[in-house]
C-alpha cells in the first residue's frame, strides 16, 4: 500500500503555531549502515539516539511524517513525576522496595527533561518547575487527595508536598469552585514543540543522522542483524529500537505493538491572550493545574492564554463535541473566560496500558521498545531513551514495573474502541453526579 506521508494532518495547535521554525531532514534513499535504528523521532527515540551517540555507538533515526508530528508535539506540555498507577497502590500490590524504585524512575525521568534543556541549550522549551496543584471538586475527593500526600510524606519522604485549603487553591486558580487541594513540587511545565524541536537539532548537531518523510514499512531479520526498509531505502543495523508508542499503527512494521495499547484521543484548546489584568488573576503562580475528577481536565498559564485540557475525545481525528465539552468546563471553573474565543483547538492520542503503567525492554535479540506512557510521557520518554541506550549496550537496568516482561496485550481488542466508550461515559456520569 502506497501512502502519501506528507498529506497527514498537523495539529492545529498553539505550539505549531509559536514554535521555533521546523529543521527539515532528508528521505532516506539508498542503503545505510548503523548499530541502532531508530524507528520515531519523538522524545523517546530523539533521546534514545543522543544516549546511543553518547555511548560511542551509531544510532540512525527514521521517521514517517516530520519529528514531533505525533504526540511529542501534541501533548500539554507537563512535567510530572508520576505514573498513573500511584506509587501507595505499587506499594500495596508489589511491596515497599517496588514503590521506592518506582518513586526514583519518576523523578529521574523530571530531572531528564532538565539535563536535556540544558544539554542541548533549548531556551525556547520555556522550562519551568514551579510545581502542580491537584484541585479537588468535592470534599471526598479532597479528603482522598490528602490522605494520598500524608502517605507520601510519610513512607517516600516527600517532604515539600502542601496541603492547600480553599482559600489556598483560589489564590493559586483564581477560581472558586473547588474545596481545596495539594502541591506537589518538581513538576512543571514546558513548550514541547519547542522541546521537540531542540532536541531534534542538537541531536543531528552531533552527527546522528535524521530521516523524515521515511516511514519504516518493513523490520526484516538478517543472519546478523535487522534491517528496516521504507519506501525509497533500507538500514541495515545490528539492533532496532520501535518508538512510535500511539502512532504503532502508522505501518506495518510496528502495527503489532498497538495490541498492547488503548489509544485515547486527548483534546486542548488555548484562548487568545487574555487581558492583563485578568491574565493577572487567574494560575498567578505559573504552575500547572489537574482536577480530582475521573474524566480529568488539566489547565495551565501560557504567554497570557488559559490552556485548557482533558481526555474524552473519541475517533480518528479532533471532535468538535470534545472541543466544546472543554470549553464549557473550562468556562465552568474560569466564569471569567465565558466571552473570551478559543484561538487554537487540538487533539492526539494517549496510550494505555492495561497495568496504568509503560514499558520497556527487549522484544526479542534484536528489537528494542518502549511505550505507554499513560498521559505522563512528557518526562518519562525522554527518560526511557536513556534506558534504552543501556538495553541497546546490552546492559539489564532495573525498570521496576516498567519491565516488558509484565507487559499484556489487550484482551478482545477490535471491541477496544467501544469498551473505552463506554468506561468514558460512566466516569463522565460518576462525575456529572459528583461521586
Amino acid at each position: 500500500m502506497t501512502r502519501d506521508w506528507s498529506a497527514l494532518p498537523s495539529a492545529n495547535s498553539l505550539w505549531e503555531a509559536t514554535a521555533a521554525p521546523a529543521r527539515d531532514f532528508p528521505v532516506l534513499s539508498g542503503e545505510h549502515q548503523a548499530d541502532v535504528v531508530i524507528v520515531g523521532a519523538g522524545y523517546t527515540g530523539l533521546s534514545a539516539a543522543h544516549h546511543i551517540a553518547k555511548s560511542g555507538l551509531s544510532p540512525i533515526v527514521l521517521e514517517a511524517n516530520r519529528p514531533g508530528w505525533g504526540a511529542s508535539g501534541r501533548n500539554g506540555g507537563v512535567i510530572t513525576a508520576k505514573f498513573r498507577l500511584s506509587f501507595r497502590e505499587v506499594d500495596a500490590a508489589h511491596g515497599r522496595a517496588m514503590a521506592r524504585r518506582m518513586y526514583e524512575i519518576a523523578h529521574e525521568s523530571t530531572d531528564m527533561v532538565e539535563e536535556l534543556v540544558s544539554e542541548f541549550d533549548i531556551a525556547s522549551a520555556a522550562l519551568t518547575r514551579t510545581g502542580q496543584v491537584k484541585a479537588a471538586h468535592n470534599e471526598t475527593t479532597l479528603r482522598s487527595a490528602i490522605d494520598e500526600a500524608n502517605w507520601m510524606t510519610r513512607e517516600m519522604g516527600s517532604a515539600e508536598v502542601r496541603i492547600l485549603d480553599k482559600n489556598g487553591v483560589r489564590d493559586e486558580t483564581g477560581s472558586d469552585i473547588f474545596v481545596g487541594g495539594v502541591l506537589n513540587p518538581g513538576s512543571g511545565g514546558i513548550h514541547p514543540l519547542n522541546y521537540l524541536r531542540g532536541l531534534t537539532d542538537g541531536v543531528a548537531r552531533r552527527g546522528v543522522s535524521i530521516f523524515q518523510q521515511s516511514p519504516v514499512i518493513r523490520l526484516r531479520r538478517e543472519k546478523d542483524g535487522i534491517v528496516a526498509e521504507t519506501p525509497r531505502g533500507a538500514v541495515r543495523a545490528k539492533q532496532a529500537i520501535i518508538a512510535t508508542n500511539s502512532y504503532s499503527d502508522l505501518t506495518g512494521a510496528t502495527a503489532h505493538m498497538q495490541r498492547t495499547l488503548i489509544p485515547f484521543r486527548s483534546a486542548m484548546v488555548a484562548t487568545r491572550q487574555l487581558p492583563r489584568n485578568l491574565a493577572g488573576r487567574l494560575m498567578p503562580t505559573g504552575r500547572t493545574y489537574t482536577e480530582t475528577k475521573r474524566m480529568m481536565r488539566w489547565f495551565r498559564m501560557v504567554d497570557n492564554r488559559v490552556i485548557f485540557g482533558g481526555r474524552g475525545a473519541f475517533g480518528k481525528q479532533d471532535s468538535q463535541v470534545a472541543f466544546d465539552a472543554l470549553r464549557k468546563a473550562m468556562v465552568g471553573i474560569f466564569p471569567d473566560l465565558a466571552d473570551v474565543p478559543l484561538e487554537y483547538k487540538w487533539s492526539g492520542l494517549v496510550a494505555m496500558t492495561l497495568d496504568s503503567v509503560p514499558h520497556i525492554g527487549r522484544l526479542d535479540d534484536r528489537t528494542l521498545v518502549s511505550l505507554g506512557y499513560n498521559g505522563a510521557g512528557v518526562a518519562m520518554s525522554s527518560l526511557m531513551g536513556r534506558y534504552l541506550a543501556a538495553f541497546a549496550r546490552g546492559e539489564s537496568p532495573d525498570v521496576g514495573l516498567l519491565d516488558i516482561r509484565r507487559m499484556k496485550t489487550i484482551p478482545f481488542y477490535p471491541l477496544r474502541e467501544p469498551a473505552v466508550r463506554m468506561v468514558a461515559g460512566w466516569y463522565q456520569f460518576l462525575d456529572a453526579i459528583g461521586r
